[in-house]
Formats: structure tokens, sequence, C-alpha cells
């Protein structure tokens, strides 16, 4: 079940790696070479481990999301972070980034256990285990740690996919029964009024998140329908519709996910998908994100 899946996806950062064993930290007992990403991760400081945020990757240019913990498990909220990107810890970095502290929820609706989370994006160009070191800027000096394991292709539909024409329930099929269709405390009906496959039809640009607000097993991705809510109630996102789809069958985690998870083969949960006019996936955000990362997203395929 996905709620299996979201529990382990906070302990991706101690995942395996494909490097040799002599590659890896709890092995390492002499210096690490200089210029190597274990040097710099053993530099002075306090080392810790990070926390997944996704874990869905493919051959390209990935979105990836992360907490930095201390070891006194207190979250470390920096604005920015300097992020370094290897093979290896004992090779040199091939990339650099910066990470940003992305605010998670909206004022007024859910809450979650942290105020925000570190966004980034860097390019991969070979399947396989890619480290880096995460180093939140200012404050006392911590290094975390962590790998993203990339695919040839990511299990969820990616960017430049054209988006399943999946018959998600709506008020119509559900005979206007709101609980049928969401665990949201706050439900927005507008979320609702149409299924994936009608917006396809109508050629419309659509939002559709696939979360669970109730049932969601991480830190971090309770708030995400209410960011949806918010961002629907914009401005800038008229001639867009946005669309909630829940995750269990019936809303029950004890039967499994349902069929409209399947359909877009989710390996977890909660995924936001922007997608155009010609049902083309334009933006793919797992897990949690900002109002302003969506809001982003939903300009692009405005009309």
């Amino acid at each position: 079940m996905l709620a299996g899946a979201c529990a382990a996806l906070l302990c991706a950062a101690c995942g395996g790696s494909d490097e040799t064993v002599d590659d890896t930290v709890s092995a390492t007992t002499a210096a690490a070479p200089a210029g190597t990403l274990e040097a710099l991760w053993r530099a002075p400081g306090e080392d810790v481990a990070v926390v997944a945020g996704t874990s869905d990757h493919e051959v390209g240019r990935n979105r990836v999301s992360f907490l930095v913990v201390d070891k006194q498990s207190r979250v470390v909220e920096r604005p920015t972070a300097r992020v370094w990107i290897s093979r290896g810890l004992k090779r040199p970095p091939f990339a650099t980034a910066t990470a940003r502290l992305e605010p998670i929820g909206v004022p007024g609706g859910s809450t979650a256990d942290v105020g925000g989370i570190y966004v980034t994006s860097f390019e991969t160009r070979t399947p396989g285990t890619y480290w880096f070191l995460a180093e939140p800027v200012g404050g006392g000096k911590i290094q975390a740690l962590g790998n993203v394991v990339v695919r040839k292709r990511s299990a969820a539909p990616s960017v430049g996919d054209r988006a399943p024409a999946t018959r998600s329930p709506t008020l119509a099929s559900t005979n206007g029964s709101l609980t049928a269709l969401t665990t949201s405390r706050r439900p927005d009906r507008a979320l609702y009024e149409r299924s994936i496959a009608q917006a396809l039809a109508a050629k419309e640009p659509f939002v559709v998140t696939f979360a669970t607000p109730q049932f969601c097993q991480t830190r971090t991705c309770g708030p995400g329908v209410d960011v949806v809510s918010a961002v629907r109630k914009k401005p800038g996102s008229a001639g867009v519709r946005f669309i909630h789809v829940e995750i269990y069958e019936d809303n029950d985690p004890a039967k499994g996910v349902n069929r409209w998870v399947g359909e877009w083969k989710l390996p977890t949960e909660p995924f936001t998908y922007v997608v155009d006019r010609r049902g083309v996936i334009r933006t793919k955000l797992e897990g949690a994100f900002s109002a302003r990362e969506l809001e982003r997203a939903v300009a692009a395929v405005r009309p």
C-alpha cells in the first residue's frame, strides 16, 4: 500500500548505492581523497543524513526535495542550501546547485510537522545512484548527505508524457457525496466537478493531485490538497481546471489503492501534475510543494 511506501520514503536517504562497499561511509576508515564529495562531508561541521521527499527519478532533469534534520531531531529551515552532486562518495562533484526552502501549506489549511522543504533540481545522464551533499546557508555549519536513485524511466508518468484519460470520480458520479470523494476536512467542491477524462476531452489545461489528506504518512504531505485549492482560487489560475483524486479504495487504507492510482502507475503519494490543453504533462510534483511552485507551473499552461 502507499502508506507503507510513504513511510519507506522517509528512510530513502539511508538507501543502498550502486557503488562498491569501499565507497560507502560506514566502510571508510582512511582519510577522504581531496576534492571528493566525502572530503566535503568530512569537513568540520555537524554531519547528518537528509530525509528524502522524492523517490521517483529518471534520466534527465529531476526535481529533488528533502529535509535536513539535525542530531536533536530538529528540522533545519534556512532560506537556501548549497548542494554538491557526485556519482560516488570518493568522486568529485560533477555539479552544484542551490536548494531553496519552499513553504508548505496555506493560512488556515492543514498543517504539517515542518514549515518548509528544500527543493532543487539537477541533471542526470545515466541511470544509477547519485550522491549529494546539502549545506544550509547561515548559522552553525551542518552537512546533510543523501542519495538519489535514478532509473532509465520513472515509474509514474513524467513530463512530456500524455496524461492517462482516467475516469476519476466526480460529484455527478457519487450523487453529490463529498465524503465519497475526499478525506479533506474542508473540501473544495470545485475540485470534483470534472474527471480527468472529461478535462482531457474538453481540452482544458488542468492540475490533478493524487493525495489523501486524512491518511498522509509523511511529515510534509498533509497540506497538499489545501495548497491546490488555494492556488485554484487565485486570479492567475483562471481557465485552468483543478482536480483532486483520493488514493485508497472507498477511502479506506485497509482496502489498498484505488484503480485511478493504478491507471497512473503511482508508486507513492502524493503526486501532483499540471497538464496542458493538448493533454501533455508539463509539470510533475512528487511529494510536498509550495503554492508558488504550483503557481509558476499553472502560469505556463494558462490559456
